[in-house]
């Protein structure tokens, strides 16, 4: 018997087939979570200086942009040599990054380490500190010492768990901070590999980018195509309008506060900038983030500073989050504060510290390209995309819809009628 093929059937065949590998592949993944994870983390590692040198790329290419087009200025000829222009200008921008990396570390890590220092040196100051605080407290209030020499025995039990606990954790601690120290250098020769990558990408990005292109147009249709690059564009845009705006943002409130610090004469000025700064990244929490460890060093070396850097950090945030950083970011994010909290709680809680500040700008952009397709759907059925039109009842939308059809009103007109 002869079987004739049967288009239908084997569309039918073909999406059986597919759903059910992809059902597998579920499954496997379920089961095999942990290989999986630490194929990744395999691959991840040994990607990671292309991946430093694609990020480096990224944020240096808007300073060898402008350094080209200066390259470009200073060339009197009509057509300047392309390859020349950006050779200059990937030179000079390694130049500029290079010495900007190195004045920062010049000037912060032997203040760091000094502070750290300060820590060590006069911890038993501040031990003695805290004890004559507790000694006072408990003069000025015995309520509480008549609690703590009734229990005594049962805080004194928890006190001996307590550093039984903490004896055999050592061990693991210095091999932690071995680790700690080995991964640091493992980090750094990946940073210095993945410049090396990035000075390759700038320049050839060209190159690069034609080439996707290239093999975009020759795996998808037209229409598929020009969403590709619409969605590559809008990420470019939200990231790099978001990251560059943030650097900006969080290297003058470091400013700020180092400025600010010196004048309420706060210990730890240098230490205390830079947590600021740097935790001032991320969006909502960072501000938090930053004060407690901060705060903590205050309390230990000059207790009676604490309230004023409180009240200082709070001034400084308030400033940033409503005048400064809406002024820097504008409205590049465009996400509404709930989302903002929700997108930074997700992807810290999955990825850390890198998802807390990029969990951001990544939701922002599922967001604006759901919002779009949503706005999409809704003129494909002549329905309003504005938001404040859904206030109302279903059958009050339709009713604009109908008035919209029959009376040749625009929605606009029928919400706000003239009078």
């Amino acid at each position: 018997m002869k079987i004739e093929p049967n288009k239908k059937y084997n569309t039918i065949a073909f999406y059986v087939i597919i759903i059910v590998a992809i059902s597998l592949m579920m499954i496997i993944a379920i089961f095999k979570i942990e290989q999986i994870a630490l194929i990744i983390e395999k691959i991840t590692s040994v990607l990671m200086p292309v991946i430093w040198g694609f990020v480096l790329a990224y944020l240096l290419n808007p300073i060898m942009k402008l350094i080209e087009k200066l390259t470009k200025r200073l060339f009197s000829r009509k057509k300047p040599h392309e390859k020349l222009c950006r050779g200059i200008s990937v030179f000079f921008t390694m130049v500029f990054f290079i010495a900007l990396l190195s004045a920062l570390i010049a000037i912060i890590i032997p203040q760091i380490v000094e502070s750290i220092k300060s820590i060590f040196d006069n911890f038993e100051d501040w031990f003695n500190n805290i004890q004559g605080a507790t000694n006072n407290l408990l003069e000025e209030y015995p309520q509480i010492n008549s609690i703590i020499i009734n229990d005594y025995e049962k805080i004194s039990a928890y006190i001996q768990q307590f550093v039984n606990d903490i004896q055999p954790n050592l061990n693991s601690f210095i091999g932690n901070l071995s680790k700690g120290v080995a991964d640091f250098l493992l980090g750094l020769k990946d940073f210095l590999l993945g410049l090396i990558v990035s000075i390759y990408l700038l320049l050839s990005k060209e190159k690069l980018l034609s080439q996707i292109k290239k093999i975009s147009i020759a795996l998808f249709s037209k229409k598929s195509c020009e969403r590709i690059f619409s969605v590559y564009h809008k990420t470019n845009g939200l990231f790099m309008g978001f990251i560059s705006g943030k650097i900006i943002d969080s290297f003058i409130i470091g400013l700020l506060c180092f400025i600010g610090l010196t004048f309420l004469k706060i210990p730890f000025v240098v230490l205390i900038s830079v947590i600021i700064g740097v935790t001032n990244v991320i969006p909502f929490f960072g501000p938090i983030i930053g004060a407690i460890p901060s705060g903590l060093l205050v309390l230990l070396a000059k207790p009676s500073a604490v309230i004023p850097f409180v009240i200082f950090v709070i001034i400084l945030q308030q400033f940033d989050g409503n005048i400064l950083g809406p002024r820097i970011l504008g409205d590049s994010i465009g996400l509404p504060p709930f989302w903002v909290l929700f997108s930074i709680l997700i992807g810290g809680g999955l990825f850390g510290f890198l998802g807390m500040l990029l969990g951001v700008p990544t939701f922002a952009l599922f967001y604006t390209l759901f919002r779009e397709f949503v706005e999409n759907k809704l003129k494909k059925k002549d329905m309003p995309t504005q938001t404040k039109a859904y206030n109302g009842n279903i059958e009050h939308l339709y009713k604009i819809k109908r008035a919209n059809e029959t009376d040749n009103v625009g929605y606009e007109n029928f919400m706000n009628p003239k009078k």
